[in-house]
């Protein structure tokens, strides 16, 4: 039965301006030059402030386009408010930075960020509600597969693995359980044991055409042995299809990927190579925040676009032809503006939050000293800045700031607060370097077991559990006591 109701619904919305700053913020600085030659491209209405942009990161820009910029006012887009909702649903860019105003001349490194196939499971881990045991299940069996995405381990190895190393006991039916998991990670056909299996794992995750696909996996599941032998009329006729059909789930089955692992790294091959998006100078004990500007010429509006919307608007107001004109004009004009405003806020908010956080982190900076990072999270950086922190988060995202110790992520800034006996807070990061020194000076006859080392460390005023310091050495890379035992 239908019915009729009120309901009072309370939505943010994001103007389409508000939205391009966003994405803007999120690009990063290998990708931002190819940003804005796509704009350029679709928007006649804005070009380079000079006829060839510059390749030097650490070049000098003036204001340029000041005034002419003033001659196109931003229109009111109120009326094409969006939801926020559709916004996240559908922005797909992988975003970051990059742009720089006074800088000094002088190098920079290029720097080589590996993308590594296990660490972006690792990190697809974290978006399942596990329990801690399901966890080490999941973290075992993502070790054991090797860089073409197959499982190099039997499940029986899995649950010794599991109890001889970490002193986890499961069943082989808690191991196939998570490894099923794993199976629905990207890229799809991994955590597969044999070819087939990885083969027909792909065509589950491409669903259509239903009939299609069902034959193809039907092809691979019954008749993989007359397959692999190409004995197709026989798979034909068993199957009762006829040549068309057969030829579309053999197409199908042609363009999976034998080793979808090698495929993630290759696809991956144009992020190997980063620029930093922050260069941080020690100057005399003071700290200088510079911009890349590489990727990020100097902008503005056309004076053609403008001469031409000067033409129009002295010309026939009743021409529709001319009205049509005048508006498409109009629409790109604001179009840049929106355009170059948002590169420009784009600068301050990213000056803005990593000055803040060099600020906030300014002993780690002068020294490299991992123990001197002190507890920091988003929300410091937000309250700091008067930003909000999805902001904050979003200039945090795959930027790189140059320092003189070294280049680090932005990532590498924040880290969770551990409370010491005296009341002094200290990070995550500070605590695993205590303990990799630990362990670094301990007898390798006798190697000092995490129950020892949670002795040493509360002896000390760190207020931290056994399970927690077993966790920071795995993250170390660091094995069990029996493992280090010389």
């Amino acid at each position: 039965m239908l019915r009729q109701s009120q309901q009072q619904k309370l939505l943010q919305r994001m103007s389409p301006q508000q939205i391009q700053f966003l994405k803007l913020l999120r690009v990063p600085t290998i990708e931002m030059e190819e940003r804005i030659k796509e704009e350029i491209e679709i928007n006649p209405a804005l070009e380079y402030s000079t006829d060839e942009p510059s390749n030097d990161p650490y070049e000098e820009h003036e204001d340029q386009g000041g005034d002419d910029m003033e001659e196109v006012s931003l229109q009111d887009d109120s009326s094409e408010q969006i939801d926020i909702e559709d916004y996240l649903r559908n922005e797909g860019d992988d975003g970051g930075y990059d742009y720089s105003g006074d800088q000094d001349k002088g190098s920079y490194n290029t720097v080589r960020y590996e993308v590594d196939f296990h660490q972006n499971l690792l990190d697809q881990l974290m978006m399942l509600s596990l329990n801690e045991k399901e966890r080490k299940i999941a973290e075992q069996v993502i070790g054991s597969i090797n860089d073409d995405g197959y499982l190099s381990r039997a499940v029986t190895a899995i649950v010794d693995d599991l109890a001889f190393g970490q002193n986890v006991i499961v069943t082989e039916e808690d191991v196939r359980r998570i490894i099923q998991e794993v199976q629905q990670f990207d890229p799809a056909g991994i955590a597969a044991y044999t070819l087939q299996e990885c083969l027909i794992l792909q065509l589950k995750r491409i669903g259509r055409p239903k009939e299609v696909i069902a034959i193809a996996i039907q092809m691979l599941d019954k008749y993989y042995e007359s397959f692999i032998k190409k004995h197709y009329d026989k798979i034909r006729k068993s199957l009762h299809i006829d040549e068309e059909m057969f030829r579309k789930a053999l197409d199908q089955i042609l363009k999976l990927n034998p080793k979808p692992g090698a495929t993630f790294e290759g696809s991956n091959t144009n992020n190997n190579y980063i620029l930093p998006d922050f260069f941080i100078e020690n100057n005399d004990g003071n700290l200088e925040i510079l911009l890349n500007s590489k990727n990020a010429p100097e902008l503005r509006i056309s004076q053609e676009f403008k001469d031409m919307l000067n033409a129009y608007d002295k010309g026939n107001k009743k021409d529709k032809r001319n009205v049509e004109a005048t508006t498409f004009i109009k629409q790109k004009l604001d179009s840049a503006q929106w355009f170059i405003n948002s590169i420009r806020q784009r600068q301050t908010t990213l000056l803005q939050t990593m000055s803040a956080i060099a600020h906030f982190q300014k002993e780690f900076l002068l020294t490299g000293d991992e123990t001197l990072l002190k507890p920091m999270i988003l929300k410091d950086i937000a309250e700091m800045t008067n930003l909000d922190i999805s902001t904050v988060s979003r200039v945090a995202n795959s930027k790189f700031a140059q320092t003189q110790f070294g280049t680090f992520s932005l990532k590498h800034f924040f880290s969770e607060r551990i409370t010491m006996e005296s009341g002094e807070e200290v990070t995550n990061k500070g605590i695993k370097s205590i303990i990799g020194t630990i362990i670094s000076d301990e007898d390798k006859n006798k190697p000092l077991r995490d129950e020892d080392i949670t002795d040493m460390l509360s002896k000390q005023g760190y207020n931290i559990s056994r399970r927690t310091v077993a966790k920071y050495r795995e993250q170390l890379n660091i094995p069990v006591a029996r493992l280090r035992k010389a």
